[in-house]
Order: structure tokens, then sequence, then C-alpha cells
């Protein structure tokens, strides 16, 4: 079989020799090695781009979750003694026999009068918000791979979600509102999969998946800081809400243009030379620095981009092709799709189990927190496979607990160990995923994954409306699907200290030997 990597070989043949103790292994160096040579394993200019990038996963929670609050229905009281607020319907009875406890513009619910407008309406803008994540997942992800790069989609991306959100406040009925929040679905789509891929592939696979498992943590400070924003901003305009999330990332994603630099591994496939010098030599360590001379890059070594990736949706086009990674893209998206119904659902139906809603929003972003670090501290000794599987079987359990158990206190304490389970079996995947696939592919692989769980997110509040009289067809439904949807993951090849291929053919040599 033919040398998966030729380009490689010519360059380092091209450069000049290492110290006599490194010269054996710098001979037959693949692109993981080179790269991590020079830039080193995990220094500061790593730690400080990583931490960068990462904070893009705070604004994504918080775009993900803020809908929570801003289209809740307010609590209201009756001005005569003749009816009950908490068991009569609201819808019939005269408009001047009740109030709201707080000033409508609270919500979008009592701004606009949506209190009898049917589940459908009241929900549209939510499902609005994740129809654009499942839009932009297909229109945008590719773009990473084939022409935009990692770092520049990222930036758009943040740019197009905090515009929407800022244009949202202008909104005069639930129909605008709908179609901004799909704008801003439109442009979160795809923020954190370029963060997670672009931060992982700036540094040495030691440190790769704990430099993941920083946007976890990230996300849920993000998720923690709603019920605060909201806290401190009861009583207030929903529109403030939105203008505290988005004009802060607005300013965030001009810095990220400035600040962080492009992967040198998709600069390398893409044969972007000049680009590639560039960044390898603003992160090279200084040990390493004066061997970054110009013969490394000489014009007599030949770049060449890989040949099928010249079109938009070359990257989906490969996955679909090959047999081994179809497949494997088919049971990621199974497995990823059963978490996500948890990890969507229980905060979605946090409401059917009458806590108050403040404090059981912020314990299940609490309990996002020691999910990050749990994984951050072990991901290296984690095995994928077992790990992913396990805690989908115990957040399947407990989710059916939940419709089991009546007794409110062991109900949420069900509830916060299904969701804790989900979370970090979401942490753990999306590290899985990305090392799953090729640099060349990685990109949209981890985006359809990514479009699995949005997707979930889309049919989990369904299952909520409908689980308000039916325990069962919530929680029920959820611990199934997660447990069912789990067994897929047997299906996949385990990745625990492996390096990550660059192409294709890499790839599959890999899976030659394995064979």
């Amino acid at each position: 079989m033919t040398d998966p990597n030729p380009l490689l070989q010519q360059t380092e043949m091209a450069a000049p020799q290492p110290p006599a103790e490194a010269a054996a292994h710098h001979q037959h160096r693949s692109l993981d090695d080179t790269i991590e040579y020079y830039i080193g394993n995990f220094g500061w200019k790593q730690f400080l781009q990583s931490t960068i990038l990462s904070f893009a996963w705070f604004f994504d929670a918080q775009q993900a979750f803020v809908s929570v609050f801003t289209d809740a229905v307010p609590k209201w009281s009756c001005k005569n003694p003749t009816c009950n607020s908490t068991n009569t319907n609201i819808c019939q009875l005269p408009k001047d026999s009740w109030s709201w406890d707080l000033p409508a513009h609270t919500s979008i619910i009592s701004e606009w009068s949506l209190e009898c407008a049917g589940p459908i309406i009241t929900g549209l803008p939510a499902s609005s918000f994740f129809f654009g994540c499942l839009a932009g997942g297909f229109v945008l992800s590719t773009l990473a791979d084939s022409s935009l790069g990692r770092k520049n989609l990222l930036v758009l991306s943040c740019f197009l979600m905090s515009i929407s959100g800022l244009l949202t406040v202008i909104s005069t009925n639930v129909w605008i509102y709908s179609g901004l929040r799909f704008f801003s679905g439109l442009g979160r789509a795809t923020i954190g999969t370029c963060s997670l891929v672009l931060a992982t592939e700036l540094v040495g696979k030691k440190w790769r998946g704990n430099v993941g498992i920083i946007g976890f943590i990230l996300f849920a400070f993000g998720f923690l800081s709603l019920p605060i924003i909201a806290f401190l901003l009861r009583g207030r305009s929903w529109k403030l809400i939105y203008l505290c999330i988005c004009i802060p990332c607005l300013f965030y994603s001009i810095l990220l243009y400035f600040s962080v630099q492009e992967s040198p591994r998709w600069l390398f496939i893409k044969g972007k030379k000049e680009e590639f010098a560039k960044t390898l030599r603003s992160m090279a360590s200084l040990d390493n620095l004066s061997t970054l001379t110009e013969s490394f890059f000489s014009k007599s070594v030949k770049w060449a981009e890989i040949s099928q990736e010249h079109d938009l949706y070359s990257a989906l086009k490969i996955l679909l092709q090959k047999r081994w990674a179809s497949k494997r893209l088919a049971a990621v998206m199974v497995v990823a799709f059963g978490v996500g119904t948890i990890y969507y659902g229980m905060p979605l139906g946090l409401g059917n189990l009458s806590f108050n809603l403040y404090l059981s929003v912020g314990l299940n972003a609490l309990s996002e927190l020691p999910a990050s670090l749990v994984t951050f501290f072990l991901i290296g000794k984690l095995n994928r496979k077992g790990s992913v599987l396990g805690l989908s079987l115990l957040s399947g359990i407990c989710s059916v607990g939940c419709a089991l158990v009546k007794w409110k206190g062991v109900q949420i304490a069900a509830e916060l160990v299904s969701f804790f389970s989900a979370c970090t079996a979401v942490d753990v995947f999306l590290i899985y995923s990305l090392e799953l696939f090729p640099t060349c592919v990685r990109n949209s692989a981890v985006a359809m994954a990514r479009q699995a769980v949005v997707f979930s997110g889309v049919v989990s509040p369904v299952l909520v409306a409908a689980g308000r009289r039916n325990g069962w067809l919530s929680y029920g439904v959820f611990g199934a699907t997660i447990s069912i949807c789990g067994l897929f993951v047997l299906w996949l090849p385990e990745t625990k200290g492996r390096r990550l291929c660059d192409t294709i053919e890499e790839e599959e040599f890999k899976i030659g030997e394995v064979c």
C-alpha cells in the first residue's frame, strides 16, 4: 500500500537535521508528530489560545437555554376570591378578573398575550431556534473543512449569533421573534464544533482531551450564568437578558479574529504553505524555533491540496462514499441522538417537577460543572466505549426512576443524577467523536454528531409537553431512548491513546493494520 504521508517525508528531508539524539525520531514523522515537535506538547501559547477558543461554549450555552426564562409562562393571580390561580384555567376567566404577578414585559408570553395561544405558537420560538441549529449544521459545518477553515467559520458563527440576538430586542410579535431566533440558531450551530476541533488541533495528543473539556466547563458556567442574570433582572424586560448575553458575544467574535491562529493541520492538508509556515512559527517553542528555517518550507517541496476537497460538501461525500466512514458516522449519530434526548429534555422539562424555576435550572447547571471536571481529570484514563455505554445506561435508569417515583426529594435526585450522567456522556462522546475521524473530514463528522444531539432537542419539547399529564411519555421515553441508542457505541472502535490521522488514506491504513 502507498505511504499515506509522502508529503511529510519530503518536507522532513528538506528540513535541517535536529540534534543527533533526536535524528532517528525526526525521520518518517507524521503530521501529528511534526506539529507537536515544533509547537510543543502544551505551552503557554496553546493554553492562551485554547482558553480564548473555549469561551465560545460559554455564549453557546446562553443562547441554547435563554428561552427557559424569556419564553416562560409567568405566574398570575386572581383579582377576586371567586377564582383560584392554582387550579383554574386562565383562558376561561375574564381578562379583568386576573393579573400577572410581575410586569407584562418580563416574558414574551405576557407581553404579547400568548397565554391562550396554544403550545404550537408558544413553543414556536424555541423550535425555530433548534431548527436553525439543524439548518446551520448542514449549510455551514462543511465550510470548516473546505473553504473557510475552523477559525473563520467560528468568527462568522459567533458574529451571526450575536447580531441576530441583538436584533431580537426589536421584535414586535412572536413571528418576528421566531424568525430571529432561527437565525440565532443558524449561527450557533457550528460554534461548539469549530471551537472543539480547533482547540484540540492546536495542542499535542497528550493534552487533547483536557483542552476539549475546558470548553465543556465553560459551557456549564454559561448555563449557570442564565439563572443568575434572570434573577438579577427579574421584573424587568426579557429584552435586557438578550442584551446581556449578546453584546459580550459580539466583542468576543472580534477578539477571536485577531487573537487566535488557524489550525496548522487544516492549513497543511489544504496546501496553504505560507499560512502554515506563519502559524507554526508563531506557535513554535523557543527550543525548536531555530529549526524552522526557510528550507523546511522550501519551494521544492510539493504542496498539493487533497483532490477530493474542492467543493463545499466534499467532506460529507467522503464520509458517505467510504463504507467504514458511513457506518462509523451512523453509529455516532445514533448515540448522539440518545444522549441528546436527556441533555436537552431534562432542563426543558424542569417545569413539570413543580420546583422553583431559578433553583431547578441552577441545580442542573451546577451538575454540568462537576460532569465537565470529572471528564477533564479522567479523560486520559477513560476507556471511551465503556464510559459512554455505562453513563448512558445509568442516565436511562434514573430517568425512568423520575416517572416511577412520586416523592419530590427522590424525584429531583434521580433527575440530577440522570442529567449529570448525560452531561458526562456528551463530554466524553464529543472527544471520542473527533478521535474517530481524520483531519480532512473531522469537523464535518463532529458537526453531524452535534446535529444528532440538536435534533433530539427538537423532539424533546414535544415529549416534555406530553409528559405534563403522564410522566412516562417524557421521562420513560427519555430513559428508553438513551439506553437503547447507547448500545450502538459497541460498533465503534476504541480510540484511547491513539494519535489522530490526517487523511482518509492514513485512517484506512490504520484500519488495515488493526484487521
